[in-house]
Protein backbone atom coordinates (compact mmCIF):
# COMPACT_ATOMS: atom_id res chain seq x y z
CA UNK A 1 0.00 0.00 0.00
CA UNK A 2 1.88 3.25 -0.63
CA UNK A 3 1.60 6.49 1.70
CA UNK A 4 -0.90 9.04 2.18
CA UNK A 5 2.13 11.46 1.48
CA UNK A 6 2.66 9.75 -2.22
CA UNK A 7 0.47 11.48 -4.15
CA UNK A 8 -0.44 10.58 -7.62
CA UNK A 9 1.65 11.53 -10.66
CA UNK A 10 -0.39 14.25 -11.63
CA UNK A 11 -0.40 15.91 -8.64
CA UNK A 12 3.38 15.21 -7.97
CA UNK A 13 4.25 16.99 -11.59
CA UNK A 14 2.42 19.86 -10.33
CA UNK A 15 3.97 20.04 -6.49
CA UNK A 16 7.16 20.07 -8.38
CA UNK A 17 7.34 22.73 -10.51
CA UNK A 18 6.22 24.47 -7.01
CA UNK A 19 8.86 22.67 -4.91
CA UNK A 20 11.42 23.81 -7.54
CA UNK A 21 10.25 27.62 -7.73
CA UNK A 22 10.33 27.90 -3.56
CA UNK A 23 13.98 26.02 -4.03
CA UNK A 24 15.44 28.54 -6.46
CA UNK A 25 14.28 31.52 -4.76
CA UNK A 26 17.09 30.58 -2.52
CA UNK A 27 19.26 29.34 -4.40
CA UNK A 28 21.85 32.06 -4.01
CA UNK A 29 22.62 31.46 -0.78
CA UNK A 30 24.02 28.38 -1.84
CA UNK A 31 25.58 29.87 -4.86
CA UNK A 32 27.12 32.50 -3.17
CA UNK A 33 29.23 30.46 -1.06
CA UNK A 34 29.55 27.13 -3.12
CA UNK A 35 29.80 28.66 -6.25
CA UNK A 36 31.83 25.47 -8.54
CA UNK A 37 28.87 23.36 -7.15
CA UNK A 38 25.86 22.80 -8.97
CA UNK A 39 23.95 19.39 -7.89
CA UNK A 40 20.83 22.01 -6.13
CA UNK A 41 20.84 24.03 -9.60
CA UNK A 42 20.64 20.51 -11.11
CA UNK A 43 18.32 19.05 -8.94
CA UNK A 44 15.69 21.94 -9.41
CA UNK A 45 15.97 21.69 -13.03
CA UNK A 46 14.96 18.05 -12.58
CA UNK A 47 12.19 18.89 -10.65
CA UNK A 48 11.08 21.19 -13.44
CA UNK A 49 11.86 18.64 -16.16
CA UNK A 50 9.85 16.16 -13.93
CA UNK A 51 6.87 18.57 -13.72
CA UNK A 52 6.93 18.64 -17.46
CA UNK A 53 6.95 15.34 -17.75
CA UNK A 54 10.34 14.99 -19.34
CA UNK A 55 11.57 12.88 -16.80
CA UNK A 56 10.40 9.37 -14.71
CA UNK A 57 10.05 9.46 -11.09
CA UNK A 58 12.02 6.44 -11.67
CA UNK A 59 14.87 8.06 -12.82
CA UNK A 60 14.56 10.13 -10.18
CA UNK A 61 13.95 8.57 -7.21
CA UNK A 62 17.44 6.79 -8.42
CA UNK A 63 18.96 10.64 -7.89
CA UNK A 64 17.15 12.22 -4.92
CA UNK A 65 19.91 12.36 -3.06
CA UNK A 66 22.97 14.30 -4.78
CA UNK A 67 21.46 17.71 -3.95
CA UNK A 68 20.87 17.03 -0.30
CA UNK A 69 25.00 15.55 -0.45
CA UNK A 70 25.75 18.93 -1.87
CA UNK A 71 24.44 20.50 1.52
CA UNK A 72 27.85 18.81 3.48
CA UNK A 73 29.78 21.21 1.06
CA UNK A 74 28.43 24.51 2.68
CA UNK A 75 29.66 25.67 6.12
CA UNK A 76 26.84 27.67 6.96
CA UNK A 77 23.85 26.81 7.93
CA UNK A 78 22.07 28.88 5.05
CA UNK A 79 23.95 27.70 2.38
CA UNK A 80 22.52 24.02 4.05
CA UNK A 81 19.40 24.55 3.85
CA UNK A 82 19.45 26.19 0.41
CA UNK A 83 20.91 22.85 -0.61
CA UNK A 84 17.81 20.91 1.38
CA UNK A 85 15.66 22.70 -0.37
CA UNK A 86 16.86 21.86 -3.80
CA UNK A 87 17.05 18.44 -2.67
CA UNK A 88 13.44 18.03 -1.30
CA UNK A 89 12.19 19.61 -4.68
CA UNK A 90 13.71 16.91 -6.89
CA UNK A 91 12.08 14.00 -3.85
CA UNK A 92 8.89 14.99 -4.96
CA UNK A 93 9.09 12.52 -7.76
CA UNK A 94 9.30 9.97 -5.11
CA UNK A 95 7.02 11.41 -2.82
CA UNK A 96 4.77 14.63 -3.12
CA UNK A 97 4.91 15.36 0.15
CA UNK A 98 8.40 16.06 -0.25
CA UNK A 99 7.44 19.74 -1.52
CA UNK A 100 6.40 21.23 1.31
CA UNK A 101 9.95 20.01 2.75
CA UNK A 102 11.02 22.13 -0.07
CA UNK A 103 9.02 25.10 0.93
CA UNK A 104 9.99 24.48 5.12
CA UNK A 105 13.89 24.71 3.90
CA UNK A 106 13.47 27.29 1.87
CA UNK A 107 12.12 29.60 4.86
CA UNK A 108 14.81 27.76 6.85
CA UNK A 109 17.57 29.64 4.78
CA UNK A 110 15.95 32.86 4.37
CA UNK A 111 15.57 32.94 8.58
CA UNK A 112 19.43 31.83 8.67
CA UNK A 113 20.35 34.29 6.05
CA UNK A 114 18.61 37.12 7.84
CA UNK A 115 18.21 37.13 10.75
CA UNK A 116 18.01 40.01 11.88
CA UNK A 117 14.96 40.31 9.48
CA UNK A 118 11.63 39.56 11.76
CA UNK A 119 9.64 39.53 9.07
CA UNK A 120 11.51 36.81 6.50
CA UNK A 121 10.25 33.98 7.60
CA UNK A 122 6.12 35.11 7.03
CA UNK A 123 7.09 37.04 4.02
CA UNK A 124 8.80 33.78 2.41
CA UNK A 125 5.36 31.92 3.85
CA UNK A 126 3.46 34.59 1.78
CA UNK A 127 5.49 34.19 -1.02
CA UNK A 128 4.95 30.52 -1.25
CA UNK A 129 1.41 30.77 -0.50
CA UNK A 130 0.66 32.90 -3.31
CA UNK A 131 2.80 30.97 -5.80
CA UNK A 132 0.64 27.63 -5.61
CA UNK A 133 -1.60 27.21 -8.65
CA UNK A 134 -5.17 25.79 -8.12
CA UNK A 135 -4.05 22.38 -8.86
CA UNK A 136 -0.69 22.49 -6.87
CA UNK A 137 -2.79 23.73 -3.39
CA UNK A 138 -5.54 20.95 -3.84
CA UNK A 139 -2.91 18.37 -4.15
CA UNK A 140 -1.25 19.91 -0.80
CA UNK A 141 -4.47 19.75 1.01
CA UNK A 142 -4.70 15.73 0.25
CA UNK A 143 -1.32 15.46 2.53
CA UNK A 144 -2.22 14.22 6.20
CA UNK A 145 -1.43 16.83 8.50
CA UNK A 146 2.54 16.82 10.08
CA UNK A 147 3.36 14.13 12.65
CA UNK A 148 0.02 12.11 11.63
CA UNK A 149 1.26 9.55 9.50
CA UNK A 150 4.19 7.81 9.60
CA UNK A 151 4.85 6.66 6.00
CA UNK A 152 6.83 9.65 4.75
CA UNK A 153 8.37 12.68 4.93
CA UNK A 154 5.47 14.28 6.72
CA UNK A 155 6.15 11.65 10.05
CA UNK A 156 7.63 12.07 13.37
CA UNK A 157 11.19 12.84 11.68
CA UNK A 158 13.32 15.86 10.96
CA UNK A 159 10.47 17.53 9.43
CA UNK A 160 8.51 18.30 12.50
CA UNK A 161 10.52 20.10 14.34
CA UNK A 162 11.66 23.73 14.63
CA UNK A 163 11.21 26.41 12.07
CA UNK A 164 10.60 23.86 9.39
CA UNK A 165 7.73 22.02 11.40
CA UNK A 166 6.45 25.60 12.00
CA UNK A 167 6.80 26.77 8.68
CA UNK A 168 4.57 22.95 7.33
CA UNK A 169 2.03 23.29 9.89
CA UNK A 170 1.35 26.90 8.86
CA UNK A 171 1.49 26.25 5.53
CA UNK A 172 -0.77 23.74 5.73
CA UNK A 173 -3.27 25.66 8.45
CA UNK A 174 -3.25 28.02 5.89
CA UNK A 175 -4.34 25.63 2.87
CA UNK A 176 -7.08 24.26 5.17
CA UNK A 177 -8.52 27.43 5.29
CA UNK A 178 -8.42 28.33 2.08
Amino acid sequence: MSSLQSLSLIDRRFVAAWAADCAERVLPIYEAEVADDSRPRDAIERARAFSRGELSAAEEIRRRFVAGRAAHSASSPAAMASARSAAQAAGVAHMGAHGLGAAAYAAKAVSLAYPEDAEAVAEEIRWQLEHMSAPVRNALQHLPRLGEDSAGPLGTGLLTSGILGFVIRDLQAKLADA
